[in-house]
This record gives C-alpha cells, structure tokens and sequence, in this order.
C-alpha cells in the first residue's frame, strides 16, 4: 500500500493521529456537553460549537504564517501539540454540576476550546504541508493524490476510536455511581431544575428517574436531578482527559521520527532550479486566483458536511432509536461512523482511482471535488426523505422525548455517514493535494491555511442549522443542506476547464 511513497509518510499519518481523536471526541460529545453542562439549549451550544470549529480552521491560517515567516514546521507543530493537551486539561478537571456560576465555568471551558483551537492551527495545516514537501520530489510526485488519500485515511484510525472511548468513559462513570445512560435524561433534569417541565414531560421525567437508577431509587425529583447532572457531567470531563494521553503519544512518534520528515529552510536554501522550477510572477497570481476560486465554493460543502457534530448528534440524540440487535447505543457513537467508514472505503476508492488512472481515465482532483459534492447532497437527500414523518424539534422537547416506537431506524444516519464519507473522500483528502500541487512553493503553508481557513468559514455557518433545527420542520432543515451542496457542486463544473488548466 505504501510503496513508492515517501518514508516519512507513515510517521506523519501516525503522529496526527492524537490530534484526529481529540478532534473527534470533541465532534462526538462537545455540542452535548455544553447542553448538559450548563444547560444552554441547541441554538447556543451550536453557536459555541461552530465558533470552536471555526477557530480550529481559521487558526491554521495564522499556524500556517508563522511556520513560513520562521521556517521552522517541526517546531510549530510540536508546539500545537502540547497547546492542544494543555486546553483538553482545562476541560477535564471536573466541576460541579448544575453549574453556580454559569458565566464564569462558560468563559473558563470557552478558554479551554480556544486554548485547542489555537495548537490545532499550529499543527494541522502545517503538518500537511509536510505531507505536501515529500510529494515535491519528482520521484514521488506522481503519487501525491493517492498520498493523501492514505495519509487521511490512517489519521482517521485514532478517530474511530474517540466516540467509543468517551461514551465509554462517560457511561462507565455513570454505572460506577449507579445509573444508567439515557438520551433524554439530561434536558429533563435541567428542564424540572428550571421550572419549565410541562404536564407530559414531567410524568416521562418520574418513569425515567426509576429506570436510569441502578442503586435504590432517589424519589426526591430535585436531588435527583443534582445528582445525575454532576455525575453525568463528570464522566464528560474524564472523557476529555483521554485525548490528552492521544496527544501525548503523537508528540513522542512525531519527535522520534523527525528526521523522516522534510525540512523546509535546508530545501529552500540549497534545491536546484530542476527540482523546483521558478514561477514568474503571472502563473503565481493565476494559481492564486484558482485556489481562492476553490476555497470560495468548498465554504458551502464544510457548512453542510460538518453538521455530523451539531444537527446530526442531536438527531442522533432526539430522533434515533438507540438500539441495534441487543445492543445498546448512545447519539455520540454514530460519530465512529464517519472515520470507520474513511479507513474502510480509503482502500476501495484508491483502487477504483488507480484503475482508472490505468486506462487514462482518472478524473482530475476539481472534477473529483465537484462529484464528491453531489455525492454530498444526495446523503441529505436521504435525510430529508427518512424525516418527513417526524415532528418538530419543539414538539419532541414537550413530549419530554420521543417514544421509541416513533424513532427512526439508526440505519438512517449510518447510511448518510457513510455516502457523507464517500464524499468527503472525494473532497478533503484531494483538496489538501491540489493545494500542495497549485500553491506557489513560498506560499505553501498559508495556503494550506487558507484551505483549513475556507473550512473555517464553513464551520461558523454551522449554528445556522442549529436554529433551523429548532425552528422548522426537521426534514426542510436538511433540504438546506442539498441546496448547499448543488450550489458547490454546479459552482465547480463552472469553473472546471479553467482549473483543469491551472492544475497540469
């Protein structure tokens, strides 16, 4: 699988694997926390959550300037690495739930995510870039796509894992102290602490105290509500603390493999005119204008595509059935979904690119962008048609949850993750190699940055599917999500030819 790649390209792939478990515990239980924590309803935990994810993105940006005004890759993603530990740290010290002092717990997890936000721009987008250097040495550069592909697919091995470690953290801290996982329990809780329980939540809130209590039962609805909510809320915290063991392994195979990696200021200093060609001043403008170009339309597929975290988890939490066969499941563990289905289909798609690319076929990484748009679009159409029955987000939260018997099959969003994934193989793995091949050599970094900053973008536009969540029909609020992905998919092939040209 890795041959006629370059060495370094497994040590990376495993070095950024910390950093991917992290990302997805966080996408698996963040909007959910918040919720729990501090009993914010969807509109403001998504308005928290699409900041954090903006400034994971946009951050790389500044990550990415520093690295080339300085030169010096390895040392800035080292420093990412132990400023993301640093801000899990803040997170996973426990406190007291329900929360006293809801402004100044907020401002300090606030601190915390920021404090991931900014070692995540150190390290994400020049770590890439690194991937990207290997790849400029004519004897590999043929295989730059495929590169990428296996480097995004190993990074994801750490993701699969994260959902399940959290939920069985979190739960196994539950059980500990004598109760059991339920997806409605928590808003009940903060609901009756609050005061605004209606008649037929109130009764759904009696049954469940008695179901989710494996020790004698606490009759006294208001202690029971403290008690769940600081237990519950504790095992979130320990599950924060794991991705900073994940980091701490990533930090000792990136630093034990440092001399496999490129090195940027010794390259530029002394590589020969035939191994990089000079670029006159129009190419660079023309190639600039076709990654902005690029960066503009993939704003709308990451609005669309990272919902996984936000309006999906709270599908997952409120819509699903969370019973598969005789298992047990939460809303955070469809979030392994996504990272299974990577390393599962990573191998299959190569294959299907590489026979392609051996009849002469192979499309080109903007058409392979654009189709994995469409591809995009279609998961939420399939969301949109397996909704249509449901009631509003408002309905569910008076009902005090819905009924089993009116969930949907949890083969529905198994089935979008998995076209979702499909897509985004088409999409962020050859986004990150057609930045690596159209950037200018001196802008490497930066616009590795503006890439993941393009992302950013995306991700703060991800609280508007958390108001339409609560505002409108569930199954309109994903038909926002189609309209998204057609607008990037149509933008791309209008653009196509011209693209095709600035990429040969």
């Amino acid at each position: 699988m890795f041959k006629n790649h370059p060495k370094g390209l497994i040590a990376a792939s495993l070095a950024n694997m910390g950093e991917r478990f992290g990302f997805y515990t966080m996408m698996a239980i963040l909007s959910l926390f918040l919720m729990s924590k501090f009993g914010l309803d969807k509109t403001n935990s998504g308005i928290i959550y699409s900041v954090f994810y903006f400034s994971i993105y946009i951050l790389a940006l500044v990550g990415g300037i520093i690295a080339d005004k300085t030169r010096n890759f390895k040392r800035t993603i080292m420093a990412g690495i132990i400023l993301m530990a640093f801000g899990y740290l803040i997170l996973a010290i426990p406190t007291d739930t329900p929360v006293l002092n809801v402004p100044l717990f907020l401002t300090l997890t606030c601190v915390g995510l920021f404090t991931i936000a900014f070692g995540n721009g150190l390290f994400k987008g020049n770590l890439q870039a690194l991937v990207g250097q290997m790849y400029d040495n004519k004897q590999y550069a043929s295989m730059r796509d495929s590169g990428f592909s296996l480097f995004y697919m190993f990074i994801n091995v750490g993701a699969i894992f994260a959902p399940m470690t959290a939920v069985a953290v979190r739960n196994g801290w539950l059980e500990k102290n004598g109760f059991l996982y339920n997806s409605d329990i928590s808003t009940l809780c903060h609901q009756y602490l609050s005061g605004t329980l209606s008649s037929e939540a109130a009764v759904r809130y009696n049954e469940l105290m008695t179901q989710v209590t494996l020790g004698p039962s606490i009759t006294d609805p208001g202690v029971f509500a403290n008690t769940y909510l600081n237990v519950f809320n504790t095992g979130f915290h320990y599950a924060f603390g794991v991705a900073i063991l994940a980091l701490i392994i990533s930090l000792l195979i990136f630093v034990l493999n440092k001399k496999k990696f490129p090195e940027p200021t010794v390259k530029n200093a002394s590589t020969s005119t035939e191994e990089v060609p000079a670029i006159d001043a129009k190419e660079v403008k023309q190639r600039l204008y076709a990654l902005f170009a690029v960066f503009a339309v993939v704003i709308f597929f990451w609005f669309s595509f990272h919902q996984n975290g936000l309006t999906l988890t709270f599908f997952a939490n409120d819509y699903t059935l969370l019973k598969l066969g005789n298992w047990n499941l939460t809303a955070e563990i469809f979030q392994t979904a996504n990272p299974f289905f990577v390393v599962f289909l990573t191998p299959i798609i190569l294959a299907f690119f590489g026979w392609l690319r051996a009849k002469g076929k192979e499309p080109s990484a903007p058409r392979k962008i654009a189709i994995g748009m469409g591809i995009a679009a279609v998961a939420y159409i399939v969301m949109t048609i397996g909704s249509m029955a449901l009631p509003a987000s408002a309905e569910v939260n008076a009902m005090g949850g819905l009924p089993d018997a009116q969930r949907v099959t949890p083969f529905l969003l198994i089935g979008t993750y998995l076209i979702l994934t499909i897509a985004e193989l088409f999409i962020s793995p050859l986004g990150i190699s057609f930045v690596s091949k159209v950037a200018p050599p001196q802008y490497q970094g930066i616009m590795q940055g503006c890439w993941l900053g393009a992302t950013a973008l995306g991700n703060q536009l991800l609280f508007v599917g958390a108001i339409l969540y609560e505002q409108i029909p569930i199954w309109q609020t994903w038909s926002v999500f189609v309209i998204a992905c057609l607008i990037s998919m149509f933008a791309m092939l209008f653009m196509l030819n011209w693209l095709e040209r600035i990429t040969k």
